[in-house]
């Protein structure tokens, strides 16, 4: 999947002459923690609220209320922006952009076409909500359960066979490697049945061991 399935395409955005307390504002307003600069629809910056804390007064200043605000009230969102941008294609996957935001540890994926036009952005809540979507969180009439399989071919798609013959709908299904042991992999499947507990006892009994599950709620 791509960034421009989940990514923010209803962008907030400054030009550069954008001044300092409507910077604040905008992020005050829409909860926001970055805004991109945007000139003629190209993206050339980028202001986080980190930028603005650095830019604020300390609060050991010398200077008064008014004479902060008078110099604030100078400073413009092309005097604060970072020109130096991590972005991504609208085409790139989901897991990249997630390995670029772990990996320099940065808080947003400006998304741009080939033009430099700024197409969207990506957030760390971006990814969440796409976490949430693919593991099923969100189904509230689903059960959830866990087990261990040998991590060789052809051991999910029994599991998930054995689901279905006992009468189950599979809704997402999880399986990474195991954190601690070499050999395994844990499946975490969401699956809608008419009795949640009678399909786990079925799976216990050709031999798979669940390691967690949750009945659906009512």
């Amino acid at each position: 999947m791509y960034v421009d399935r989940i990514m923010t395409r209803e962008v907030v955005w400054v030009a550069e002459e954008t001044r300092l307390p409507q910077l604040a504002a905008l992020m005050r307003d829409h909860r926001i923690r970055h805004l991109p600069v945007v000139r003629d629809g190209h993206l050339v910056g980028l202001i986080t609220s980190h930028d603005l804390e650095r830019v604020s007064p300390s609060s050991v200043t010398t200077l008064s209320v008014g004479e902060a605000n008078y110099l604030l009230g100078k400073l413009n969102a092309a005097k604060v922006m970072r020109t130096q941008i991590i972005t991504c294609a609208p085409d790139t996957l989901v897991e990249e952009a997630a390995r670029l935001l772990r990996q320099e540890k940065i808080g947003c994926l400006p998304v741009v076409t080939e033009s430099g036009e700024l197409a969207g952005i990506v957030t760390h809540e971006d990814l969440l909500d796409f976490f949430l979507e693919i593991t099923g969180c969100l189904m509230r009439d689903t059960a959830r359960i866990a087990v261990h399989l040998p991590d060789t071919i052809g051991q999910l798609g029994k599991l998930l066979a054995a689901i279905n013959d006992a009468g189950g709908y599979i809704a997402t299904v999880v399986s990474p490697p195991h954190p601690d042991q070499t050999g395994l992999r844990v499946a975490v499947v969401r699956y809608r049945a008419a009795d949640p507990r009678a399909l786990s006892q079925r799976l216990r009994e050709l031999g798979y061991e669940l390691l967690a599950e949750t009945p659906p709620s009512g």
